[in-house]
């Protein structure tokens, strides 16, 4: 047994001598922490780090230490698992040490020489999605789970979860769970595992970088000194270079005319042998959002998708609305701003499985056009509940919007009645005349195309900064639905949204002071007029 003692850098050491590599330290730094991270791992690595391959190895280096490890290998799905499975057969076929361990099996499930358990394999290969409950393993290696096919709902992200989950029961006591790959969403489930106390590992493209949102300035101070410059991202990217673009003074960038838009600065390239400026340029002109470059290279949580309404853009503020006579008029007050509009948007849903949250927005607006999301209700339980003649609601989520119209003074409310909606209208206003309140219900179904509407309401005023919301529905569930939100995913989370929009929409667009020109240049007329006569009328 003490001649297979042998460290996990020495035996890829021996293998990257067979296949003639040049071993980049990025993978020398891995190889030691792989062999000394705890129960609980986590290892992110830019996309072309050869994380796959480094893990054949790690896999052919444990049987050699011990042919009765057995482990669970998953990936995003069967196909990709088994590759990870194939190469370490390869190795272990190859390689000076274990020449003649491989014994039997396929691709999916095989054991080597020395193992002993007839019922779980040496290695066993699976996607993540797939039945494994019936396994036995001393490690668990998840190998890029996580993917934007299985993470694009908050459904999707559960769902990864729950299996991931069921590795609890397949581990053995002291068996070991890593987790390998890049972020594919804003709430990662490596971000997750880190805030459990896992041992984690992170090796970015870059180690040191500053970005310029828009580059409007000819000079910035940086923290560093840059090696990249890039400018934009996609097909328009650009890789800037110094003494044509800019010119560096110490950590003073500065540009031979503002570059605008999106400027990244980035320095200490991870592999500089392999990744070059040419090939960095080809990667950054075929990513298409930023988001996907942050995540995939950088490995910070973020969509691959761009975030067409981003919640970050919501302005917040912790107010409530107040009702003041002035003048013998009533008015109401958020703070120091007069609110001029209010609409109240319910979209009512069963809450069944499978269906959409009953949403109700209150959509406060001003003079300026500016629009306060102040509540973002879910409502919950059956749509009207009775008593049993049928003369009196005594339960239900009409009751719950009349709290909302009560505490508010709201004047009307407009309720989508597709589906389970038709039938709402007639019981909130049963319920409005047994509390005694004035409030008109208006019936509007919903025609145009969901994703639309919600884009064409609500991206125009966060990007011009003309929506608010109140410190409630930021903490609320608003929060991840707008940041998970896609317009090209049909079927999503966007009940809450979908019911914003419609509150937006349901109020004038009003621009008032904001563009009004107070002192306008007088022209004349050209058109032709009949004139302006003084009439005098005899009594």
């Amino acid at each position: 047994m003490a001649a297979r003692e042998i460290s996990l850098l020495a035996f890829f050491l021996m293998w990257a001598k067979v296949k003639r590599w040049q071993v980049p330290d990025i993978h020398i730094r891995a190889c030691i922490w792989l062999e000394s991270c705890g129960e609980l791992a986590v290892l992110r690595c830019f996309r072309g780090f050869g994380k796959s391959t480094l893990l054949a190895v790690y896999n052919a280096w444990r049987y050699y230490r011990d042919p009765n490890y057995r482990i669970l290998h998953q990936s995003e799905a069967d196909g990709t698992a088994y590759k990870t499975s194939r190469d370490t057969q390869n190795v272990l076929r190859q390689h000076p040490l274990t020449r003649g361990m491989f014994r039997d099996g396929g691709v999916e499930q095989w054991w080597v020489e020395g193992a002993t358990d007839p019922r779980n394999a040496s290695m066993y290969a699976k996607g993540i999605l797939s039945n494994v409950t019936s396994a036995r393993a001393d490690e668990a290696q998840n190998d890029d789970v996580e993917v934007p096919r299985n993470i694009q709902t908050p459904e999707a992200r559960e769902k990864l979860r729950y299996r991931l989950g069921e590795q609890t029961y397949i581990l053995v006591p002291g068996g070991r769970q890593i987790y390998i790959g890049t972020p594919h969403t804003h709430d990662s489930l490596y971000d997750e595992q880190e805030g459990l106390g896992a041992d984690c590992l992170t090796i970015r493209m870059f180690a040191l970088e500053h970005r310029i949102e828009d580059a409007k300035a000819a000079a910035y101070t940086l923290p560093f000194a840059p090696e990249f410059v890039f400018s934009g991202i996609g097909k328009t990217a650009k890789l800037l270079a110094e003494g044509r673009d800019y010119q560096l003074q110490g950590k003073r960038l500065v540009f031979a005319a503002a570059p605008g838009g999106l400027v990244d600065c980035y320095s200490g390239c991870a592999w500089p042998e392999r990744f070059t400026p040419a090939d960095l340029l080809v990667r950054r002109r075929k990513t298409k959002t930023i988001n996907y470059w942050d995540s995939q290279y950088q490995l910070h949580s973020r969509p691959v998708h761009e975030i067409r309404l981003d919640p970050a853009k919501l302005l917040a503020y912790d107010c409530e609305p107040r009702f003041e006579t002035r003048n013998k008029v009533l008015t109401c007050w958020l703070g120091k701003v007069q609110i001029v509009g209010m609409a109240l948007r319910w979209d009512p849903s069963s809450g069944k499985t499978m269906s959409d949250v009953s949403a109700a927005v209150l959509d406060l607006q001003d003079a300026y056009g500016r629009h306060y999301w102040h509540r973002v209700a879910e409502l919950t339980g059956e749509i009207a509940t009775t008593n049993d003649r049928g003369d009196k609601i005594t339960a239900g989520q009409v009751l719950q919007l009349c709290d909302l119209i009560e505490a508010f003074k709201v004047p009307r409310v407009v309720v989508e009645t597709n589906g389970i909606g038709g039938f709402a209208p007639n019981f909130l206003r049963m319920a409005l005349k047994q509390r005694r309140l004035r409030c008109g219900v208006v019936d509007q179904p919903a025609v145009t195309n969901k994703n639309e509407r919600i884009l064409e309401a609500l991206e125009p005023l966060l990007n011009g900064g003309m929506l608010w919301a109140h410190v409630s529905v930021i903490d609320g569930p608003l929060w991840d639905q707008a940041k998970d939100w896609n317009p090209a995913i049909k079927n999503q989370p966007d009940d809450l949204l979908d019911a914003g929009a419609g509150a937006v929409t349901d109020q004038p667009a009003r621009i008032g002071q904001m563009v009004r020109n107070p002192d306008p240049q007088e022209t004349d007329d050209w058109r032709p007029s009949t004139g302006v006569y003084e009439a005098t009328l005899e009594p």
